[in-house]
């Protein structure tokens, strides 16, 4: 007889745990709340962005900062497992709510490929967020406000920094 209450794996609960801090909404609302509202820029597509941007930043982080090692694939498996499941959920909710079918997973993998190729495209950038600062400001409608621009930047630092510390915790790199 197996086992119901199988104790997750260290890698299965560090996706969990990675996952649960991609989609916590704290950093949305510090950020959104440090947006002034002066700001040349649609706040509602910055406050839609802002999730969306974590959840890739965490995804990002774990494939770089486990490069070499051999927990990179079981750990990056538990972590998009678990979003593509949040994702499903939301999906279903939000299509009863309008009436549209709508893929939040298809627009995670799309806003990943859009940030991939701009820092594929920007190679001698010094750090990524220099990269993804701009491309975040684009996604929510004006590449040149400088404020969703730095709002981008310190999600994208502040997410990559959280989960650099949470996997050096955890022993993983």
């Amino acid at each position: 007889m197996e086992e119901q209450g199988r104790e997750k794996s260290a890698i299965e609960k560090a996706g969990q745990d990675l996952f649960n801090f991609a989609v916590d909404r704290e950093e949305v609302k510090e950020l959104m709340a440090q947006l002034p509202e002066s700001a040349d820029i649609d706040r509602t597509a910055v406050e839609y962005e802002l999730p969306l941007l974590k959840i890739i930043a965490v995804g990002w982080s774990v494939a770089y900062l486990l490069e070499n090692s051999s927990h990179k694939n079981s750990l990056m498996q538990a972590y998009w497992s678990a979003v593509q499941q949040f994702s499903q959920s939301l999906s279903e909710t939000a299509g009863l709510m309008t009436g549209q079918d709508i893929d939040y997973f298809d627009v995670v993998k799309q806003r990943f490929e859009t940030y991939l190729a701009a820092m594929n495209s920007s190679r001698d950038a010094r750090e990524p967020a220099a990269v993804i600062g701009p491309e975040f400001a684009r996604a929510c409608g004006n590449a040149d406000d400088t404020f969703t621009v730095l709002i981008g930047s310190r999600m994208f630092m502040g997410t990559f920094n959280s989960v650099k510390e949470y996997l050096k915790a955890f022993s993983i790199i």
